[in-house]
Parts: structure tokens; C-alpha cells; sequence
């Protein structure tokens, strides 16, 4: 029976039931070009994380690749990382988000080298374009409607994480860390499944990420007027992909991610299913990997929204956090030598810090 078959009648992103399996890797890249079918698979990694042999292993991995071969984006289910430790972010993001404007200005994003600090509503705005007239012309149009807090690896000697006042946000500090150390921890292992899958010895991405040269993004996306997101142009983040090798995604119930899928080019729902996480490939991965692994569009738009009156409607308030996985600051980006296409690499060469700070560069003002 096919997968098409198998999962007829079901929407591209439903939680259950289940409709992804080993046996159906086969299927999904013809599977995967029709929008009716189009889903992101839900990839338990307790497997991973449990298997005694290499060939146990290599099952998880094989689901892990396929999915970010053909669609660019994976559920990852039993991922190890506590609930009650991003509950807890959740929690002390809010805080932060909620103190007055004056208090988180003065931890302002400053510098695409650090990428860290505060970024209040309107000054990113993300997009494929690298254009800097381009892009500031979106911006004035139809800037991001989100604000966001970076944070890095603490340790880090030259630039410095901006942490708000304990007595403001008591255990903000603690608890981001600890969560950004368990996304290291978990980057880590996924990036030695996809070395599986790649037919690479499993460690072979160890001492290029181990660095953690990662952001850790809270998000807060305000209450708007529906009307606002339907202008032109407008969403509450646009249309782009990520810069590094994965994003771990942790999102609340409200909704609003949606992905694109590479074949139709429409963009669809990736539903919140509860003890989840999203992740999804980056540039830095699809370079390596020479376009084997999708780093796929995707964007947010507006959720249902609440009537206030006879013709308006206000979202809802939500919130993420996104964790940026990337390789070391230095480390040389070139083709993989198991994804030469009949030997012909489609990249130059790149370090993760030329191209992170450059696309920065490009999308904050």
C-alpha cells in the first residue's frame, strides 16, 4: 500500500495518527510533491538515543535524512530535552518580554558579530533578498512584527551575552543557560544521525560544532490587528530560511509557523503538536551537504484571530524559542564527499562566521 494511500484523508500536518514509518521512505519524495499529502514527519529520537548497534542507528537516521531531503523539516518527538525545563523558559521569556520598553532598550542588539541582545518590534526583517535597498524598503513597508532576545555562549571572550538585572527576571540568566546547553547537547546528536544517513562515520561533525557558536532566540510576537497582516508584504516574520546546520524549534499552541513546500512552492501549516520539537535544516547544512538536505522557506502569519468589533479582528499573543544551531566560528563550509553530484560541487567555500555575519549584516538595520 502506498503512503498517499495509507494517509488519505488526513491533513498535511495532523498530530495523529502516525503516517510516517521506515518502510515508507521509498514513497515520500513522490508522495511529498502533492499538497493534500504534504507533511512534516514525526521522528521519534528515543530510538536514536537507546540503539545499542549502528544499524539501529542507522533506522532513525535514515527517517531524519529523508525528511530534511524532502521536505527540509522533521518533528522531533522524545527528544530528551525535560518539559519542565522549557516550560520553564517559556515562562521567564515572557518576563522579560513583559518588563518596559526603557529597561530592554538598554540590552539593544548592536553588533551582527555578537548577535546579542534585544531587538524590539520592526527592526529585523527577514527575507532571501540581499539587497540592502531591497530590504530596506520591506522593512519600511512591512517590517517583522515580532521582538526577540539573542543569546550566545556565555564564555565567549570578545562579545558578551546582555542579561537583564537579576532582581528584574530572577533565574532569567540560569535558565537559558541550562537550556541552551541541553540544545548544544541535542544538536550534537541529531548532527551524528544526519552523519549517518550521509554515509559518514558517526562523529564526523563532532569537532566542527563543538564550539556551540549557537544562538538562542526568544520570540514574542504582540497582539495585532488582523487587518495589519493582510497589507501587502506583511506577516509577523517573512518568508526565509535559517543560516546554520539545524534550528530547534519550540513553539507555544497559537500557531502560525508555516512551511513551504519545495515542490509546489505553497506554503502550509507546521501545526504545535504538544512534546514536540521542530527542526529543520539550514544553509550552512544544505552547503555542506551540496542541496541533499532542503533549507526550506517558511515564514509566520497570522493565527485565527478574536472579533473586537464589526470588522476588526486581533490575534493572539505567541511565543517561541528558536535555537540556532551552527558549526564552529571558523570552520570551512565545502561539499561533503559523500553529496558530490557527478563531482561537481555547487558552493564555494565558506566560514560560518563570513556567511552568519553577512546575512545578519543584510537583515538588521
Amino acid at each position: 500500500m502506498s503512503l498517499s494511500k495509507l494517509c488519505s484523508g488526513l491533513r498535511a500536518f495532523a498530530p495523529a495518527p502516525r503516517c510516517w514509518h521506515s518502510r515508507a521512505l521509498a514513497t515520500l519524495a513522490e508522495d511529498v510533491k502533492s499538497d493534500t499529502t504534504f507533511r512534516i514527519p514525526i521522528i521519534d529520537f528515543s530510538k536514536f538515543r537507546s540503539a545499542t548497534s549502528l544499524s539501529e542507528k542507522r533506522r532513525t537516521a535514515d527517517e531524519i535524512v529523508s525528511g530534511f531531503k524532502e521536505v527540509g523539516f522533521i518533528y522531533l518527538e522524545k527528544h530528551g530535552i525535560p518539559r519542565p525545563m522549557y516550560k520553564q523558559a517559556y515562562y521567564k521569556s515572557a518576563e522579560f518580554f513583559n518588563l518596559p520598553a526603557e529597561v530592554k532598550d538598554r540590552l539593544a542588539w548592536e553588533d551582527p558579530r555578537a548577535n546579542r541582545g534585544y531587538v524590539k518590534v520592526g527592526r529585523e526583517r527577514v527575507t532571501q533578498s540581499a539587497d540592502a535597498k531591497e530590504i530596506a524598503e520591506l522593512r519600511a513597508k512591512a517590517p517583522d512584527f515580532k521582538e526577540t532576545m539573542e543569546i550566545g555562549r556565555d564564555w565567549d571572550k570578545t562579545w558578551k551575552n546582555r542579561w537583564p538585572e537579576e532582581s528584574a527576571v530572577p533565574d532569567f540568566r540560569d535558565t537559558m543557560l541550562h537550556l541552551f546547553q541541553e540544545c548544544h547537547d541535542l544538536h550534537t546528536l541529531v548532527m551524528r544521525a544526519i552523519a549517518i544517513g550521509l554515509d559518514l562515520e558517526e562523529r564526523f561533525f563532532d569537532n566542527k560544532i563543538n564550539e556551540q557558536y549557537h544562538n538562542l532566540r526568544l520570540l514574542s510576537y504582540p497582539p495585532i490587528k488582523r487587518q495589519l497582516l493582510e497589507e501587502e508584504g506583511q506577516a509577523r516574520a517573512g518568508a526565509h530560511s535559517d543560516y546554520g546546520t539545524l534550528t530547534l524549534l519550540f513553539q507555544d499552541s497559537v500557531g502560525g509557523l508555516e512551511v513551504q513546500n519545495p515542490h509546489t512552492k505553497q506554503f502550509q501549516p507546521a501545526t504545535p503538536i504538544s512534546g514536540t520539537i521542530v527542526v529543520n535544516a539550514g544553509d550552512l547544512l544544505a552547503r555542506w551537504s551540496n542541496d541533499v538536505l532542503r533549507s526550506t522557506l517558511h515564514r509566520v502569519v497570522a493565527p485565527p484571530a478574536r472579533q473586537i468589533n464589526a470588522t476588526e479582528s486581533i490575534t493572539p499573543a505567541r511565543q517561541s524559542i528558536a535555537f540556532f544551531c551552527n558549526p564552529n566560528q571558523g570552520a570551512r563550509i565545502e561539499c561533503l564527499p559523500t553529496c558530490t553530484q557527478a563531482g561537481q560541487a555547487k558552493y564555494s567555500p565558506v566560514t560560518t562566521e563570513q556567511y552568519i555575519v553577512r546575512r545578519l549584516s543584510e537583515t538588521y538595520t
